[in-house]
């Protein structure tokens, strides 16, 4: 006698439900996928909302993209402050801060794109079955690092086709500086969805991320060197995180010093990424 067929969650075809060892005709729950396959599908399904609405990716670039062309336009044909590192254009001097900023912009989308799913209804559905909690989670941040990438590659052409921007480390470098910025755009990405998680409201949390990142971005060495800055907000510049990764990431696009920084850069976003993650961890399992 052939089994009563029954459909997994996970792949929707049809198979025979187990029976539990010694007693007859009693199914056993379904144990879901591993949490690798949970990770993958979820990714997808955020993979592809986002192909079917490139206007994510695009609407993302807005304020970097802006940033760029104004500061290089306005500020390229002024004189350079003392401390500015010589044979340097302003364009390849500010173009590496501009990533940085996409990359906090990407990072707080991923937030964002939590707090939509929690009112959507797809997690309501997800926690029926039996799915990890963190599996929506790290699908969320895969998907954030994909968008933010990709953004990453839009402004590196639009810098060199249209600006011309041309840093002196090579292609290698220069990979190396975009690898760098998308690791910081991941690590960020835990903290604002760990926001979302405990927020849960879009609003709040982009007052706040608008609140922290204005400040942090011309605090630090983004537009100016730090030594050229004022004494107070020397002070700010010298131990905001933000620093290190934009001197970590100009250091080895234009093949000058500074590379140093890139070690704190990586232990500060790695430590953020680790908090973020626990946090995001324990707000997502509260109840809706």
């Amino acid at each position: 006698m052939t089994a009563p067929l029954t459909r997994t969650p996970e792949e929707g075809t049809a198979a025979p439900v187990a029976h539990a060892p010694g007693r007859p005709g009693s199914p056993t729950a379904w144990a879901g996928s591993s949490m690798l396959g949970q990770v993958r599908v979820l990714t997808g399904r955020s993979l592809r909302a986002m192909a079917t609405d490139p206007g994510t990716v695009l609407f993302g670039l807005i304020q970097p993209v802006i940033i760029l062309f104004v500061l290089t336009q306005v500020f390229s044909k002024m004189g350079h402050p003392p401390h500015f590192p010589k044979g340097v254009s302003y364009l390849d001097f500010v173009l590496p801060a501009v990533l940085i900023d996409n990359a906090v912009q990407s990072a707080m989308q991923s937030g964002v794109g939590l707090v939509d799913d929690l009112k959507n209804g797809i997690v309501a559905r997800l926690r029926s079955l039996p799915i990890h909690p963190s599996s929506l989670l790290i699908a969320r941040s895969i998907s954030s690092l994909v968008r933010s990438a990709i953004q990453v590659v839009i402004i590196l052409l639009l810098g060199i086709t249209v600006l011309g921007y041309s840093p002196k480390g090579g292609a290698g470098e220069l990979a190396a500086s975009a690898g760098l910025t998308l690791f910081i755009s991941w690590t960020l990405g835990w903290a604002f969805i760990a926001a979302g998680a405990w927020l849960r409201r879009a609003e709040p949390m982009q007052n706040l991320a608008i609140i922290a990142i204005f400040p942090l971005m011309f605090a630090s060495s983004a537009y100016v060197p730090v030594d050229d800055l004022p004494a107070w907000l020397r002070v700010v510049a010298e131990v905001n995180p933000l620093t290190y990764a934009i001197d970590a990431t100009r250091a080895l696009a234009l093949d000058v010093p500074g590379a140093d920084a890139a070690l704190p850069a990586v232990l500060i976003s790695g430590f953020i990424a680790v908090v973020g993650a626990v946090a995001a961890v324990l707000g997502f399992r509260r109840p809706l």
